[in-house]
């Protein structure tokens, strides 16, 4: 209140000022100007009114309100809205990286709930949910003229319990049905394993614990193959990643970089803009970085992987990204509720914005959909011979058991690597960047 009590007097004082210049016609602008806005609030307090002592059912004075605060809101962008109590309540759970629902980020767009990316591991990834899908009918009730808010708690409901939803997705022709089963989603913030000679970290969201849990994995995975002398380099997985905290892909980016500008935010008043800078200390140790994106990596993934690809301290490969770049801030309220608002956006070290546009990647890469005749050429490939196979074929005399090891244990790591082809051709992409770095040795 206080603030909006400095904004007013602010904008009194310098009429005053301007008054003693040009009398006239701005004076009376002026005076006009808060007249209108009380003139606005009075309509407002009308219709309040006689949607209360008129409308044709009794309604809920609290909730009218809330609906119009809300209303309010969602029309400045689809980010920015009411959130109470129990909404306020969830959200300071999620960042803490529990919660109940689907597990799946959405937003609006032509007025149905468009998926930003469903969460590892969740209900709705478990269920086929894929970024980019749009959710028309929520238990056979259409989501059309609903907001965001009102979308989204249609989908939630007791851990335990069914939702049907109804989805249409590019490429398919006619919308078709998922069934899910509500749960409780325990989201973990970073997994790491090991590929060969590089290490994957699969960061799922930016929450409290990502940054802890990215620090830990790393060196975890590092010691476990004997040392930074042993990894060829690593692959940062942000897909399907919609984001989350701003101060977590600020650490997560600085994790990977010696100095130099992280992002920026510019809010409507410069003097509030704010300029976030990397500190000394690289936990990959100057090795090769490659950053996985696609249409479902959002808003701190965009701030991380534009990071490292401005200072060239990463090669992003995947497709497009979701391009969410703004900051939104959550202010409490009165009654334990909370307003998301849209106060900034952000720019990546070489100035650029990435609303609406995404980061666009250094290779593109596209996911490829598995190709359904693909088990019957399998099985035809399991026919296949060759020399070694034949009865009675000669040995190979040429070569010590040491090495007939070494060669089978290569040909086990190729095979590894044609698995891991079929199952996720981007992540094989990226281990194979990493793999032709590795074999040009330090440049």
């Amino acid at each position: 209140m206080q603030k909006f009590v400095m904004a007013a007097l602010g904008g009194t004082l310098a009429g005053v000022v301007a008054t003693t210049q040009f009398v006239g016609p701005l004076l009376a602008q002026e005076q006009n100007r808060p007249t209108n806005v009380y003139e606005q609030l009075d309509l407002f307090g009308d219709i309040f009114e006689r949607i209360r002592a008129q409308y044709v059912e009794e309604v809920d004075e609290a909730d009218l309100i809330e609906a119009a605060i809300n209303g309010m809101l969602t029309s400045l962008d689809p980010h920015s809205s009411y959130l109470p109590p129990d909404d306020a309540a969830d959200m300071r759970v999620q960042t803490r990286g529990e919660f109940g629902g689907l597990g799946i980020e959405v937003t609006q767009e032509d007025g149905f709930v468009k998926v930003v990316s469903p969460i590892d591991g969740t209900p709705a990834d478990e269920a086929g949910i894929e970024a980019g899908d749009f959710i028309t009918h929520v238990d056979n009730e259409s989501v059309l003229g609903l907001t965001l808010d009102e979308a989204v708690d249609l989908m939630r409901g007791p851990v335990g319990s069914e939702i049907l939803i109804t989805v249409v997705r590019e490429g398919v022709d006619e919308p078709f049905d998922v069934s899910i089963i509500r749960d409780t989603i325990k989201l973990t913030a970073v997994r790491s394993r090991i590929e060969g000679d590089t290490v994957v970290l699969r960061v799922t969201t930016f929450n409290d614990q990502t940054y802890p849990n990215l620090s830990e994995g790393l060196a975890e995975r590092v010691a476990e193959m004997g040392g930074m002398e042993n990894v060829n380099g690593f692959v940062l997985d942000l897909r399907n990643n919609p984001g989350g905290l701003l101060t977590q892909a600020i650490r997560v980016s600085d994790a990977f970089l010696e100095k130099g500008e992280i992002v920026s935010t510019r809010g409507r008043d410069p003097a509030d803009g704010e300029r976030f800078n990397a500190t000394p200390g690289d936990l990959a140790n100057g090795k090769p970085v490659v950053v996985l994106i696609n249409g479902g990596s959002a808003s701190a993934s965009e701030i991380v992987a534009g990071a490292l690809q401005d200072h060239r301290r990463a090669i992003v490969v995947g497709t497009k990204s979701f391009g969410k770049g703004s900051v939104q801030t959550v202010m409490p309220l009165r009654g334990d509720g909370a307003m998301r608002l849209t106060t900034a956006r952000y720019y990546t070290p070489s100035g650029r914005s990435i609303q609406a546009l995404g980061v666009s990647p250094d290779i593109i890469v596209e996911q490829p959909r598995r190709n359904p005749n693909a088990e019957a050429e399998e099985e035809t490939d399991r026919f296949s011979r060759s020399e070694a196979d034949l009865r009675g074929s000669l040995d190979n005399d040429s070569l010590t058991e040491d090495e007939i090891r070494q060669i089978e244990a290569d040909r086990a790591k190729a095979e590894a690597a044609a698995a891991l082809r079929e199952e996720d051709y981007q992540l094989a992409y990226a281990i194979d960047i990493l793999k032709g770095l590795s074999a040009l040795g330090p440049q």
